[in-house]
């Protein structure tokens, strides 16, 4: 177990890797020539997964590159407000939707939206974080969702067969914060007065090791074991839109 952390960027960074790993899956199991929708698509880096389909995206262009995964906009086939698309119902046979509803005021708008974009037995692949740091300013409005809200206004919007899954247990999380604690506080990076960061300096050091990579190491290792995930970092959701 420990060896294959080793090898993988998982270990560092596992939030993105593994939501990039089940994007991955679900694009592998689309049909080849689905119509998909990339909502709040960004810089489009999912866009290769989908080679195989015909793949638009959307988003709103309100962002500053710094605030974009590949530092800019990918190329954008509707650039609109998430929950007035401008496209018949039923256009699509899939929808993927990527950490978006905690940046829309209105999330159970959008998920009517996703619905309405959708064919009968197409197919929404969602995610969004359960707890994150305010990121994307202006446009953070939510905490996060828990299983409780994917299943009220998914199912209030007209999906089915609503799967959810954690993205990591609280090992994993517990480990992702520790290495956001060595990077907030790498001296002379923080602001503190020169003598303080001197003084700082050498016990920063001491925990560079066992905070950077044993925690990783234990957290990837004992996340298994993690059988109520209530701290995760967010949720995979799948489900399928209903006829009607």
């Amino acid at each position: 177990m420990i060896r294959k952390a080793l090898s993988s960027s998982a270990l560092f960074a596992f939030n993105q890797v593994l939501r990039d790993r089940w994007v991955a899956i679900q694009a592998a199991n689309l049909p080849a020539g689905s119509r998909v929708l990339d909502v709040g698509a960004g810089s489009c880096p999912y866009r290769p997964l989908f080679a195989h389909c015909e793949y638009r995206a959307q988003d709103f262009f309100g962002l500053r590159g710094e605030q974009l995964r590949h530092g800019r906009y990918g190329g954008i086939d509707y650039i609109c407000d998430a929950t007035a698309i401008p496209v018949p119902p039923g256009s699509f046979d899939a929808v993927l939707c990527t950490e978006v509803l905690e940046h829309v005021p209105a999330p159970d708008a959008l998920v009517r939206e996703l619905a309405r974009v959708l064919r009968p037995g197409g197919r929404l692949m969602l995610s969004a974080p359960l707890g994150s740091g305010v990121h994307q300013e202006p446009y953070h409005f939510y905490g996060g969702y828990t299983p409780y809200w994917y299943q009220r206004f998914l199912a209030e919007a007209g999906f089915a067969d609503i799967r959810i899954e954690p993205n990591g247990g609280f090992f994993r999380h517990y480990a992702q914060e520790s290495l956001r604690f060595l990077s907030m506080t790498r001296p002379f990076a923080r602001g503190m007065p020169r003598w303080l960061t001197l003084v700082f300096a050498p016990l920063w050091l001491v925990l560079a090791a066992p905070l950077g990579l044993l925690m990783p190491l234990l957290g990837t290792w004992l996340d298994p074991f993690d059988r109520e995930t209530r701290f995760t970092v967010g949720y995979h959701v799948t489900a399928v839109r209903k006829a009607g």
